[in-house]
């Protein structure tokens, strides 16, 4: 929520006097044309997931999680972001992208999202594995606790959607009275996008020993949609919302083989960035 309230004033600041701001006009500005410029960004994110079945097989075990529940695990306002030796801690967002035309562009880029099971919530888990009841997850109406010792499980560096994405670009200047986009520049943008994930997923289960390695591991679709405020032509501080589906097909949980976990779910990752865009 607090992030939320600082969006929300940053918004504000941006629009005050943006009509003073640009009311030069000028005969050919810079930002009339985007075709042949590219463009990068990196900034961070909060995510937020649907309930998953969340499907555990092994050589001695093979058991579901039904409706089970996750959530991000945000760093919060923090010098991470831009610390190179830290980036990858908090959730972060990169993409560089191209104009192939002046409205739609090309890009490539990260979401690096993180994804927790929440750990000790009371859950229906179906199927079989050993030692049952050891582990302090027995509940008296036969759901299960998800204890520590039982099951922890997560993509803690990451979920990692690694994505192609296609958007349009609207300059929405005029509705605000700006004559002079090269001073401040309104854009709308939507897009969508696929591409696969490369988690490195983090987990333990009955006790034994962690696994925590990348892997490809499923894929993914989404669609954007993004408020772009440039400054100068080239600077740029943008919001974006997204959506998507995720199918998690195969994300290995040991290091022994054919031990994986598998599920399905939706979510909605609210982005802001900042970046630059620069003609080739």
């Amino acid at each position: 929520m607090k992030t939320l309230h600082k969006l929300l004033l940053l918004s504000s600041l941006t629009f005050i006097n943006v009509r003073s701001f640009g009311q030069e006009v000028t005969t050919n500005p810079y930002t009339a044309n985007n075709k042949g410029k590219i463009f990068i960004y990196w900034g961070g994110n909060r995510g937020y997931y649907s309930n998953s079945d969340i499907h555990f097989k092994g050589n001695d075990f093979d058991f579901t999680v039904h409706n089970a529940t996750a959530h991000d695990k945000p760093k919060g306002w923090h010098v991470d972001y831009i610390n190179p030796a830290k980036m990858t801690i908090p959730q972060t967002n990169f993409r560089l992208g191209y104009y192939v035309t002046d409205h739609y562009s090309v890009s490539v880029g990260v979401d690096h999202m993180k994804y927790v099971m929440t750990q000790n919530q009371e859950a229906y888990v179906s199927g079989k594995y050993p030692n049952e009841g050891i582990y302090g997850e027995l509940l008296p109406n036969g759901n299960k606790k998800l204890t520590e010792e039982f099951l922890q499980f997560e993509h803690t560096d990451g979920l990692n959607y690694v994505n192609v994405e296609l958007a349009r670009t609207e300059d929405i200047s005029k509705y605000l009275g700006i004559t002079n986009t090269d001073k401040i520049q309104f854009n709308a943008i939507a897009g969508v996008g696929s591409g696969v994930l490369f988690p490195k997923t983090n987990a333990k289960l009955f006790g034994r020993e962690r696994y925590d390695e990348f892997k490809v591991a499923g894929f993914g679709v989404s669609g954007k949609g993004a408020v772009n405020v440039t400054f100068f032509k080239h600077l740029f501080i943008q919001y974006e919302s997204k959506i998507g589906y995720i199918n998690m097909t195969k994300a290995p949980i040991s290091n022994t083989p054919g031990e994986y976990a598998k599920h399905d779910f939706t979510f909605f990752e609210s982005i802001i960035v900042v970046g630059g865009i620069f003609k080739l």
